[in-house]
């Protein structure tokens, strides 16, 4: 891989119950590979699996590619504004202020957003907003990824290795 390839990534997580079963996924396209990972959790929120969804694709990302060949052309979509707020805006003032939210309460799944900003740290992202449920066929596709695993019947993923 070269750095000039593009690499962009959809994710999405689905909890049955909420928190319940759930399940998330993420399709990576890597130069002219489609890649296609996803997980299940017993139970979990939402949330949590969204934001399990980039922790993953980026830790995938790391383990097939050098390092030094990802500081460019990386955008991640989403349909969870949770997600993209609160790793490109939210995450500096909890960290300034000890983990603390807004309304001085501590931050819900922390460890979590620890996870994602080290995992994006050394990296160059762009991070996008997709509607749900909108006719965009990856975010469709990650979505029924995600509720597969989430109803404990994955679909079948594409390249997966």
């Amino acid at each position: 891989m070269t750095k000039e390839q593009k690499i962009t990534i959809y994710t999405d997580g689905a909890a049955k119950g909420n928190p319940g079963k759930a399940g998330w996924g993420a399709i990576l396209f890597v130069g002219e590979k489609v890649i296609e990972i996803g997980g299940r959790t017993e139970h979990a929120t939402n949330n949590q699996m969204e934001l399990t969804a980039p922790i993953e694709a980026l830790k995938y990302l790391r383990n097939i590619c050098v390092r030094q060949d990802l500081t460019q052309n990386i955008e991640i979509f989403s349909d969870s504004k949770y997600v993209i707020l609160g790793i490109t805006e939210w995450i500096f003032n909890w960290q300034k202020n000890n983990w603390r939210n807004a309304a001085k309460k501590p931050v819900l799944n922390r460890e979590l957003w620890e996870e994602l900003f080290e995992l994006t740290q050394g990296f160059s992202i762009k991070w996008n907003y997709v509607k749900g449920h909108n006719g965009d066929k990856y975010n469709d596709r990650v979505d029924l990824i995600a509720t597969s695993f989430a109803e404990g019947c994955p679909v079948e993923l594409k390249n997966a290795r």
